[in-house]
Formats: C-alpha cells, structure tokens, sequence
C-alpha cells in the first residue's frame, strides 16, 4: 500500500475526525484531548498556525491511517521541549509506520531547534513503549491515575524523554528526491 506522509492542513479536519473516531478510546487517553470532537480538532489546527504543532499525517487510499505532532509553548518555561504525540490505526500497527512518522517527527525536532522530546503514554501500551524505547527514549516519570476516561476509570500516565542531539544521530538518511 502506498502512503503519502505530509502536513496536517485544514482541508484534512473531516478526515481527521474519521481516523481518531474509529480509534479505541483508550487510544486517546494519553493525548489530553477528545480527538473525536470537532472543536478540539479544529483548535488543533488553530494551534499549527499559531506555530505551537507540528503535526504529520499518513494518508492511504481509505484516508488517515495515521497521524503525529510535535506541541511546543514557546512562551513556556520551557521553549526547548517538544511533546511528541502519535497515533496509528489498528489496521496499518506492526507495519513499521509508526517508526517512519517518529523519524518525520524526529527531523522537525532538529529543524526546529528542539533540545528534548517527551513523549506519554499509559503503561499497557507495550507496542507504544517498545517502539518509543526502541528509538532511545527513556522512562521519566510515572504519574498515577491521571487520566480518566469516560466511565470514570482511571489510569496511570508514563512520561519518557529523549535527547534531541541523539536522535539526529540516529536518523536515516532521506532517499534522493
């Protein structure tokens, strides 16, 4: 199947919708946001012009398969951090797709002159940490019950990190365009 990875842009918002709609909620946990609501995806896309994400997306002949974002606060104590943010369907998970988005992701780190990424998660999603982990990024901290999803159940949140100068390191090189 043949992908096309590019920028997440506006004319892409029902698109988007469709992908984290046929996603598992729990899926959804660690990003912060309901996904599935138009006014988040819409403030989502708010905050790419503002130049506060950087946000990928992989799309195949049935849409968004998957998606990745780097959020920034540039008036934050800490301007220098990335918060790396990835999604993938069931569908396209095991297909090494999740490592090329992080890669793509990886490059704007470096462009944009990042120091750290972090990246969150819950503790059962083994496929996630293993691949996280597998590119150098490490356990932070581990913060109980703070996520809940909608039926009240709570879960704990991971937090890993990686230093931006090892992962450009690390980097394929691009195929010749």
């Amino acid at each position: 199947m043949t992908l096309e990875i590019r920028r997440f842009h506006p004319e892409d918002q029902e698109a988007m919708l469709r992908f984290a709609r046929a996603l598992p909620e729990h899926d959804l946990l660690f990003v912060g946001r309901d996904l599935k609501n138009r006014k988040v995806v819409e403030a989502w896309l708010a905050r790419i012009d503002d130049g506060h994400i950087d946000s990928l997306v992989a799309v195949g002949p049935q849409g968004i398969v998957a998606t990745s974002a780097i959020m920034r606060d540039p008036l934050g104590w800490s301007p220098h951090v990335g918060e790396v943010r990835l999604l993938v369907s069931i569908e396209m998970r095991g297909r090494g797709l999740g490592r090329t988005m992080l890669q793509e992701s990886f490059r704007i780190a470096v462009d944009r002159d990042l120091k750290k990424l972090t990246a969150r998660m819950t503790p059962d999603q083994t496929g996630a940490i293993a691949l996280f982990q597998n590119l150098g990024f490490r356990a932070e901290a581990l913060l109980k019950d703070h996520v809940m999803r909608r039926d009240g159940k709570v879960h704990d949140l991971a937090i890993f990190s990686h230093d931006v100068a090892k992962i450009a390191a690390r980097l394929p090189a691009r195929d010749a365009e």
